[in-house]
């Protein structure tokens, strides 16, 4: 929210607004949001839990040590989405797909915490919510992640291709020119692996040894979805 405050004030020459287009200060501060969150409202809601006696109740599977978690405060979650919560509130541009992508899946994941430990505290049912619904819980978000990357516009993968064999009005529609190389954004069944160069995984690329390459690209597409839904759920 802070972001579009300081957009509109860089436009009528505020001094200092434009320090919020930085990513590395938005995300310095969000950092340090987070973390005074965290020590101030932590520690008081965790007492709070205490004093309501909102605790772990433990099954009695005859394992030692087993009773040393009974009464330990439950709900906890809360701190960790609070400050998850609100510095992306905050400091993030609240129309990226990726930021909105990212927000509800904390709010849903978090919800079926929620639900979970409400259901061991309040209903006083130790194994809380069935693992079938958790299950079926994530397996939806992961569709719905899945979905939204693959039709969503603006969920691009970036390419190097050579200027000489470019269009140069495909570059200036969604690229950019660097030297003698020509970044392209376009939709890709690729998934890059972080923190190293050249690891691009094509989830259509098995599937070009069998058909041609729109069906593969479309089978791509499916085995993305499956895999989004498998790393949801087991994360």
């Amino acid at each position: 929210m802070l972001y579009y405050l300081f957009d509109y004030l860089q436009e009528i020459d505020f001094p200092g607004a434009g320090v919020f287009q930085y990513i590395s200060f938005r995300s310095a501060m969000a950092i340090i949001t987070s973390l005074i969150i965290s020590m101030l409202y932590g520690k008081r809601l965790i007492r709070f839990l205490q004093i309501k006696q909102i605790g772990e109740t433990v099954r009695d599977l005859g394992l030692e040590g087993q009773l040393q978690k009974k009464g330990t405060p439950t709900m906890g979650g809360l701190i960790i989405i609070g400050s998850i919560l609100i510095p992306t509130l905050l400091f993030a541009k609240l129309h990226n797909i990726y930021v909105i992508l990212m927000l509800v899946t904390t709010v849903w994941l978090g919800t079926i915490g929620f639900i979970d430990d409400y259901i061991k505290v309040f209903k006083k049912d130790k194994k809380g919510l069935a693992g079938k619904f958790k299950l079926l819980g994530q397996i939806t978000l992961g569709l719905i992640v899945g979905l939204v990357m693959w039709l969503h516009p603006d969920v691009l993968v970036r390419e190097q291709t050579a200027k000489a064999n470019m269009n140069i009005e495909v570059v200036e529609d969604g690229g950019q020119l660097v030297g003698n190389q020509a970044n392209l954004d376009k939709k890709a069944t690729k998934t890059n692996i972080p923190f190293f160069k050249g690891n691009d995984g094509d989830y259509s690329s098995f599937f070009k040894l069998f058909f041609n390459e729109k069906t593969a690209q479309g089978f791509g597409w499916i085995f993305f979805i499956i895999v989004t839904i498998f790393i949801i759920a087991a994360v």
